[in-house]
């Protein structure tokens, strides 16, 4: 009997020539893309390059950090490490007002005494106003999630570089957003950390003498360096798996509750139509390189001017395949430090649940035409879009 399996993941290879893993920040809402992971990784779907920023970052690190056998045992032992069981863990689906008030207690317990294996409160009070503590620049003490990493990657497999990793962060000083790849640098606990290090909640995390601060503080998603910084210019079609823990759009908030989680919401989305509408005009303009290079005389194309242009022409074809973590009723805006064990196992549960939706699918798992350039796919949506004209349109799937 031929195995199934397989012969989707040759199937798949044969279309695209990478497989990208965009991981965006999130907080304890993380462990979503951990569960959509589980099922990629079910599939037989491995990524060749995964970039992430904050928490992303760190999930990224552990799946490039490890055997593919490994990996899900390592994510597994990462999110029970940094959850929180409590006694009315049972409880708290009784009904949605005591769902709601279960998860805004999480969520301060994890204010009031940090997360194991992650963080814990700095050796002066949170509580203190910051003007009477000038030597203090954060609330938290990150150290206890260095030694996670270093128990739960290997970095020596992390650097040799099986997997292109690439996590991003905000140089402190200058405001510059910078991205630390295993390409060009050995990657260490301190630049995961870097990447997660939001303020004031969290210190800079000071690498080669300068100092860094969380990626989310510029952008919350990679999908801008994979698209322009890096697919344009590696000529190859490309799948990419698009993780978000924020989602965009959302209802009018009618509490002050909802207006944080909304803020939240707003702030840290992936801003994903600016991103692939900026792609489609690039893509749109090496079209019109590539028809200009065709009606050249050839006793010009030899020109090395000419030749340039021409590499310029590529047709590297992108498909993404989108996947939002939109939440439940019972989420306040602690979603992204309430560190409950229900909820993490909830989170990872609808990421299981999303990525089953898209693996039904079949329109991702080849590349769209050359005419199309890119295709972005939100099946928890039900709509896909597509290139016309140098422009995105929506339609239904």
């Amino acid at each position: 009997m031929p195995d199934m399996k397989m012969d989707a993941i040759e199937k798949l290879s044969a279309h695209y020539e990478q497989v990208v893993l965009v991981l965006q920040g999130g907080g304890a809402l993380g462990s979503y893309q951990a569960g959509a992971y589980q099922v990629l990784h079910a599939h037989g779907i491995e990524p060749n390059w995964i970039a992430g920023v904050s928490i992303g970052a760190i999930n990224a690190a552990i799946i490039a950090g490890n055997a593919p056998d490994e990996r899900m045992a390592k994510l597994t032992s990462f999110w029970e490490q940094i959850s929180t069981a409590f006694p009315t863990d049972g409880l708290s689906n009784l009904n949605p007002w005591f769902n709601t008030q279960f998860r805004q207690m999480s969520g301060l317990w994890s204010m009031f005494q940090g997360v194991p294996g992650f963080f814990r409160p700095s050796a002066q009070t949170m509580f203190s106003t910051p003007w009477l503590l000038p030597s203090e620049t954060s609330f938290y003490d990150v150290s206890p999630l260095r030694d996670t990493l270093l128990s739960h990657i290997d970095f020596k497999r992390l650097n040799d570089g099986e997997i292109r990793l690439s996590l991003g962060a905000v140089h402190v000083t200058s405001g510059n957003f910078v991205y630390f790849d295993n390409r060009e640098r050995t990657i260490t606990p301190e630049h995961i950390m870097a990447s997660g290090a939001l303020p004031p909640g969290f210190p800079a995390v000071m690498i080669d003498g300068e100092a860094y601060w969380d990626g989310g503080v510029v952008s919350n998603t990679p999908l801008s360096y994979v698209l322009h910084g890096g697919v344009g210019d590696m000529h190859e079609d490309t799948l990419v798996f698009q993780i978000d823990l924020f989602n965009a759009q959302g209802a009018m908030p009618e509490t002050l509750d909802e207006v944080y989680a909304r803020i939240k919401d707003i702030t840290y989305s992936s801003r994903t139509r600016l991103n692939t509408d900026a792609f489609l005009q690039k893509y749109v303009l090496r079209q019109a390189i590539r028809t200009l290079y065709e009606h050249i005389p050839d006793e010009v194309k030899s020109c090395a001017e000419v030749q340039a242009l021409k590499d310029l022409a590529s047709e590297d074809r992108v498909t993404i395949v989108h996947l939002i973590h939109r939440g439940t009723q019972c989420q306040t805006q602690s979603k992204d430090y309430e560190f409950s064990r229900v909820t993490m196992l909830e989170n990872w549960a609808s990421g299981v649940a999303d990525a089953q939706t898209a693996m039904r699918h079949e329109e991702w798992r080849t590349p769209p035409t050359e005419k199309d350039g890119l295709m972005v796919y939100d099946f928890t949506r039900g709509a896909k879009r597509k290139a016309k004209s140098g422009k995105a349109v929506k339609a239904e799937v």
